[in-house]
């Protein structure tokens, strides 16, 4: 309840106030005040309310006051106690703000001096940073009329969300939420409305609140016909709550941001760096360079140089840009767009390692012996220029004997001394033995208008092998040297898989002849065995699915337990820091332990690396949700016109209700519904991941290869439903009834058009 001055003396019970005893109240009232507390404190009760109402519209419609009937106040004056977002540094270094929500009318809005207080916890409040403050006239002749003392920092604002304009009588509208389950609406007046027309989706921000309730929107941009795949992305960034705009004092920063001092670099001009990235690629933070190690004493070794874009160098603890790096987490990729972590300046530009630009980086040199194994390594600040960017396909094919005009000319000098070393590379991998599920990538291409054209598998080459084995070697030795250091910093780190999944995974393979490993001695060495042995059976699909099904979920932790599925003790990532916050506080953390720099992690940020972790895990599991989203969308709008056409599928997945399969073609996933399968009821049995007839015995198993026949296709959703067409198969289980002599009966024809199985 807020408390507020009580009424005046003067005041009689049940008489409206004046309007003066109304503002003389307002500038009094210690907290919120609206309609309520006027009403409570003149002890205005009954019908009188609605003549309290009435003035306080006359009032409004004076300028006299300002807000909502839940928060008036007098115009142009702060309240008491209200949020405020910094934007900018005075020429002694203190902060300066204002109030996050200003009316326009009431002019340009104040500039409020931020008073720090020595006793708050946590990290300090920077630019970009809203605050809920509390506020303290300071009088016309200051410099700034106001003073704040921060009471806490807040979430950051959404900056713009999402949503389809309706079109009201007399010029203006309203704003319905793309998320239907949100309940709310948003009012746009006439002079806000960008000339959006019904039904459009558009891009909006939040104004101050709307006389006697509701919130103003204003549309900042027109999007079209939501039905449009390429609103797709969008829709699914705003279900998601990804951050895809850049607040000003960000980009303020990005634009004003100089290239570091590069004096105490050490200068790998010479070094002929290459790139090898997707030939789509935007941005490019890492470069590799490799040569035969000519020490005489590591006869047929290598060293490799990794080296990664300085972006520690742009992106400072506790600035404006590292306070959105680290809300967003991650870059965060669609078919049709790519929602960065950092400003395009930085991101494209300034750090990434374009062809023949000199460029900073923090970079690695270690040198392998012929068999991989890792002899030594150092990490220094340099300054490197590609000789090349590269794309995957296009070095493989330098490699394969088809250089083109770029390739050519590095084939002998750069490309072929960076595959000797891949070789010595990959054979410790075939000695560490990490966990070998080869599962496919597929892409979805689309088309000049943005629709879905088609849904591609791209091939597996060595040169996308090569690059991870190098980063893999880049990300150990970073861990390695910070633990040597005892420097704080995250892991990427993946558990071993729980009991239960490996008792369900123990209990299905036991159905196949195929025994799983005590717990104890579980590695992924034991799992590989077992997609070595089952490779060339029918169920190899089946067993990589169930395999990867009991694995746990990597993520980021300030603790180490190490990489399972890497077979690794200690790993961290280091090799992306312009598109994952967790390598650029790793680079933080090498600069601070190796010296290498003042800009590397500070005493306030060791506290919070666990924080820091469990937040980017979560931003990065919803990039994944995110993307698949989008992905299924579009896949379900690609298919929508090829309604009853037959697909070869396999089984994806079970349940009770029905089954799940995934499209050969597309790698689309649909279901299945139990009730329109055959003419009996089949029941799940979890052991052997299978819906099994109740009457035949008849199965479908997962990984089963089956054929479907599209029934619907739901683009807003992402849904596809399937019949099935393919007839189950005996996998040795008895059916619960209706053996008749060591004959399988057959199913009987429905009764009445409905079998058992449609309930």
């Amino acid at each position: 309840m807020a408390k507020t001055k009580d009424a005046p003396k003067s005041q009689k019970v049940g008489k409206l106030p004046s309007k003066q005893e109304i503002l003389d109240f307002l500038q009094g009232a210690s907290a919120q005040a609206g309609k309520r507390e006027i009403a409570r404190a003149f002890g205005v009760k009954g019908g009188d309310r609605v003549a309290l109402k009435e003035l306080l519209r006359d009032m409004a419609d004076d300028g006299l006051i300002a807000g909502s009937r839940r928060k008036l106040q007098r115009p142009g004056v702060v309240p008491s106690v209200t949020v405020l977002e910094i934007v900018e540094r005075d020429s002694y270094g203190e902060f300066i703000a204002r109030p996050a929500n200003w009316p326009e009318e009431h002019g340009p809005p104040p500039r409020i001096l931020i008073i720090e207080s020595k006793q708050d916890k946590g990290p300090a409040a920077g630019i970009g940073d809203r605050v809920l403050a509390r506020i303290t006239p300071l009088g016309p002749d200051a410099d700034t009329p106001y003073q704040a003392r921060p009471i806490k920092r807040l979430p950051r604002a959404t900056r713009s969300q999402l949503g389809i304009f309706r079109a009201l009588p007399g010029g203006h509208g309203v704003i319905d939420p793309v998320d239907r389950k949100q309940l709310k609406e948003w009012r746009v007046a006439r002079d806000a409305t960008n000339d959006a027309e019904n039904g459009e989706l558009v891009r909006f921000e939040l104004g101050g609140p709307a006389r006697f309730g509701g919130a103003n929107a204003r549309v900042t941009d027109r999007l079209g016909n939501p039905q449009d795949q390429r609103a797709t992305s969008l829709i699914a960034i705003h279900a998601h709550g990804i951050p895809d705009t850049f607040p000003e004092a960000v980009l303020s920063e990005a634009d004003a941001a100089k290239e570091p001092d590069l004096k105490r670099r050490e200068d790998l001009r010479h070094l002929p760096f290459v790139t090898i990235d997707p030939v789509d690629a935007r941005d490019r933070d890492d470069a590799v360079w490799a040569e035969a190690d000519p020490d005489p004493r590591n006869k047929g070794g290598w060293v490799v140089m990794v080296a990664i874009a300085d972006v520690a160098s742009y992106v400072k603890p506790g600035s404006a840009l590292d306070k959105e790096a680290r809300a967003r987490g991650n870059s965060v990729y669609f078919p049709d767009r790519v929602v960065p972590m950092l400003p395009e300046r930085i991101s494209n530009h300034l750090c990434s390692l374009q062809a023949e630009e000199a460029r900073p980086c923090l970079a690695v040199r270690m040198v392998f012996d012929k068999d991989g194994r890792k002899r030594g390594h150092r990490f220094l600040r340099g300054l490197m220029r590609s000789a090349a960017a590269l794309a995957y396909v296009q070095a493989q094919a330098a490699i394969d004997g088809n250089p083109d005009d770029t390739t050519g000319p590095l084939l002998d000098p750069v490309l072929l001394p960076l595959w000797g070393a891949y070789g010595s590379l990959n054979r410790a991998r075939t000695e560490r033995a990490p966990l070998d599920l080869d599962l496919p990538e597929r892409k979805i291409q689309l088309d000049e208008q943005g629709r879905v054209r088609g849904v591609i598998t791209p091939p597996r080459l060595d040169a996308h092998r090569l690059i991870e084995e190098f980063m893999i070697a880049a990300n150990v030795a970073a861990a390695e040297e910070l633990e040597a250091k005892h420097t704080p910093l995250i892991y990427r780190v993946h558990d071993q898989p729980s009991k239960e999944k490996l008792a369900a995974l123990s209990e299905f393979l036991s159905t196949l002849g195929v025994k799983l490993p005590k717990t104890g001695q579980l590695k992924p060495a034991h799992f590989n065995r077992i997609l070595a042995e089952t490779r060339a059976s029918p169920a190899a699909e089946l067993v990589g699915e169930m395999v990867l099904r009991s694995q746990a979920q990597a993520e980021y932790s300030a603790g180490n337990f190490g990489h399972f599925g890497l077979n690794l003790r200690r790993y961290a990532h280091f090799t992306s820091p312009i598109r994952r916050y967790a390598d650029l506080m790793v680079h933080r953390a090498l600069i601070r332990a190796l010296k290498l720099g003042n800009d590397g992690l500070t005493d306030a940020e060791i506290p919070l690396l666990e924080k820091v972790a469990e937040a980017i895990s979560g931003t990065e599991r919803r990039a994944m949700a995110a993307e698949r989203e989008t992905a299924d969308r579009l896949i379900a709008a690609y298919l929508a016109d090829r309604i009853g056409a037959r697909f070869p599928a396999r089984v994806s997945g079970l349940t009770r209700t029905g089954l799940f399969v995934r499209l050969n073609e597309t790698g689309a996933d649909g279901f299945v519904p139990a009730s329109s399968i055959g003419h009996e009821y089949f029941y799940h049995d979890e052991k052997r991941q299978a819906l099994i007839g109740e009457e035949t015995g008849a199965a479908f198993q997962l990984g089963d290869p089956v054929e479907v026949r599209l029934v619907e296709a739901i683009p807003s959703a992402g849904a596809l439903r399937f019949e099935l067409l393919s007839e189950g198969r005996m996998i040795g289980v008895k059916p619960a009834r209706g053996r008749i002599q060591g004959q399988w009966r057959k199913p009987q024809a429905p009764r009445n058009g409905r079998g058992r199985g449609r309930r």
